[in-house]
């Protein structure tokens, strides 16, 4: 009987300990890549995300344009965030609405068209800004971001942008 009564106890430990895998909303760490640039032109950006809470998180963007040829003004950009959500319902953590600040250092060309010939000057600036986006996540993993921004450039470079955009449907997963 207590043989019996052993491997009761063992079987529904083993069964309930196999039901408690974590929920997708316990996860805390996503990554992602921007589907638009990698389409338009082969510009790769790619995400990591922390999730310190259900309201605020913080990540890091890098990208890299993989054909200097095209017209994209950024060659390779750094962007570390801060993001804070705000939906209605606390039940579920890091998703829905948010508000993003943004820096950036980036590197890349500025190329004026003329009739006669086209100059590239080469630049290296870091940039302050704002961004807003809205994130889905099903409950296998699978996030859907939609982000937009834009920010200032710091110092006095002629070559950099004087205003940059931070922007893209953002395909990823969270584990």
């Amino acid at each position: 009987m207590k043989k019996i009564i052993t491997l009761l106890l063992l079987a529904t430990t083993t069964i309930y300990a196999q039901d408690q895998r974590p929920d997708i909303f316990d996860r805390k760490h996503e990554v992602k890549l921007g589907a638009i640039k990698l389409l338009a032109g082969p510009i790769l950006e790619g995400t990591y995300e922390y999730i310190q809470n259900r309201d605020f998180t913080f990540g890091v963007s890098v990208l890299g344009n993989l054909d200097s040829k095209n017209d994209y003004y950024e060659d390779f950009s750094v962007t570390p965030f801060a993001r804070f959500y705000f939906q209605e319902t606390k039940e579920f953590g890091a998703k829905g609405f948010f508000v993003e600040g943004f820096a950036k250092y980036s590197s890349g060309r500025n190329t004026t068209d003329d009739w006669l010939d086209e100059e590239s000057e080469k630049y290296s600036a870091a940039a302050l800004g704002i961004s807003l986006g809205k994130k889905w996540i099903n409950r296998t993993g699978f996030v859907f971001e939609i982000l937009g921004g834009i920010g200032r450039t710091l110092g006095n470079s002629d070559a950099a942008p004087d205003v940059i955009f931070r922007g893209d449907l953002n395909l990823g997963y969270r584990f």
